[in-house]
């Protein structure tokens, strides 16, 4: 080798050698860089941006400093349960369990999220997470794993409580979601798909979501924070890094709604669930319906908010109070009602044996009544109706066919297509109990009522089952 061809050598390593160091770029195509790096980096070029507002400078870093300082308290739910394996060709032979040794069984596993609420290791998760499970594990930020027990569950608010052996846990903090607003922050901590401790950030889309048909009792948080499978049980929080809600469900139809149930409708429940592992929820002993138009028109409200009494139990906090069919809620304790679910929840929460203030609209006057709940667990049996024989004939002016029912009131055997009872959606069996808040005994009574009605709009409150429900319509 000539000297001339060693010290070519010797100057391209040279040169190499400084591009790695960062000095000089060495692509092999003259003096172009490979890549550029930020002087933020220590690297010689600028960055594309130089000027970032503040104001998202301080937006990232808080996000930042919640990720920190939250997740530590956020925990992986893990459970096995057993479910009977599906044998579509051979579950009905009766020869089945002589060959395969009786029900055969399947493990499921699953993944959820929650949050630590106490340093001797109380959690709080979704009950369908831990519902049925054989085993619970849960793993804390630092990856050590804890077999966990259910200390209790509420399938209504689909609420649970688990505990694990554990001390000096870090703990999450609850905040007030009674205050939030439509257009915060809203940050999401979970383990969606089983990626541990994802968080992802929205804003509050929509406060006290009900009748969404997810739980017994509603009123949801609603959210565009990405809620996925697994997120369930885990922790939605403000800018101050404060749980406001606990995330539950998405509809899988749509992108960017998710709910959570607001903390201070779980504070109550898990309380209860960790100091006597069930809840107890106060009960007024009414059945309820919601107002429609044409009922708030008859009943001479202004608007359909409200719950309407369809019916009051025997001996139960209402009759006691002096409620009666046909009124209509119109507050409880100071606040208004909004329709009967928002009803059913504000008397769920009232402690029971505490003393209520309700208001009632009763015959174009709103009545003021003080009421003591009793516990929902008491509660009895609905009283069921009568049922009667189809019978041919013509319909009378509501479009029904009627005879008498067994004890009071009057059956419908038969509707008219196209009548009005059928077309506010009255069915054959429904018994005939009142119009216009006068007890229908008979056949006698109801023909009579209904002639004098004639031509006028009426209020029939029917019987269904163990239901009692009102109709408005008007007769020909």
């Amino acid at each position: 080798m000539s000297m001339i061809h060693y010290i070519r050598i010797l100057l391209a390593v040279s040169i190499c050698s400084l591009v790695v160091s960062g000095v000089v770029g060495c692509s092999g195509k003259g003096d172009s860089p490979l890549f550029f790096e930020s002087k933020r980096k220590g690297g010689s070029a600028e960055a594309p941006v130089k000027d970032v507002p503040s104001d998202i400078l301080a937006s990232q870093k808080a996000f930042s400093m919640i990720a920190k300082k939250v997740t530590p308290c956020v925990v992986n739910v893990s459970t096995i349960s057993k479910k009977m394996a599906v044998q579509p060709f051979f579950e009905m032979s009766p020869f089945f369990e002589d060959f395969f040794g009786g029900p055969q069984y399947k493990q499921n596993k699953s993944l959820g999220s929650g949050f630590i609420i106490s340093k001797d290791g109380y959690i709080v998760t979704n009950d369908h997470v831990v519902r049925d499970a054989e085993k619970i594990q849960v793993k804390l930020s630092n990856d050590k794993v804890y077999d966990a027990k259910v200390v209790g569950g509420d399938h209504k608010t689909d609420i649970a409580v688990i505990k694990i052996n554990a001390s000096d846990l870090p703990v999450a903090v609850l905040g007030d979601s009674d205050k939030l607003e439509v257009g915060q922050w809203a940050i999401a901590i979970g383990n969606p798909f089983g990626l541990d401790r994802t968080m992802t950030v929205g804003v509050i889309s929509a406060t006290g979501r009900s009748n969404v048909g997810i739980e017994t009792y509603e009123n949801f948080i609603q959210t565009d924070a990405s809620i996925n499978p697994g997120n369930s049980g885990g922790p939605l929080l403000n800018v101050y890094g404060e749980v406001i809600g606990i995330n539950t469900a998405i509809v899988a139809a749509g992108q960017g709604i998710g709910f959570a149930i607001p903390v201070s409708m779980a504070k109550p429940i898990f309380t209860q669930l960790i100091n006597k592992g069930n809840v107890s929820r106060g009960w007024m002993g009414v059945s309820i319906q919601p107002v429609t138009e044409e009922l708030a028109q008859s009943f001479g409200l202004r608007s359909t908010r409200g719950a309407l009494i369809n019916a009051v139990m025997s001996g139960s906090p209402a009759e006691k109070a002096g409620i009666r069919q046909g009124d209509v809620v119109v507050a409880f304790n100071g606040g208004d009602v909004k329709d009967p679910a928002h009803l059913q929840r504000l008397v769920a929460e009232v402690g029971i044996g505490k003393t209520v203030r309700v208001s009632v609209f009763r015959d174009g006057r709103t009545v003021e009544l003080t009421m003591t709940l009793a516990n929902a667990d008491s509660v009895p049996q609905a009283r069921r109706g009568g049922g009667g024989e189809r019978q041919q004939g013509q319909s009378d002016p509501l479009g029904l066919i009627v005879e008498d029912a067994v004890g009071e009131g009057v059956v419908v055997v038969d509707l008219a297509r196209g009548g009005a009872a059928a077309e506010v959606g009255m069915m054959r069996g429904d018994v005939i109990v009142s119009i216009n808040r006068k007890r229908i005994a008979n056949t006698a009574d109801y023909q009579k009522t209904i002639r004098q009605a004639q031509g006028r709009s009426l209020i029939v409150l029917v019987r269904r089952g163990d239901a009692s429900i009102y109709f408005a319509l008007k007769s020909k």
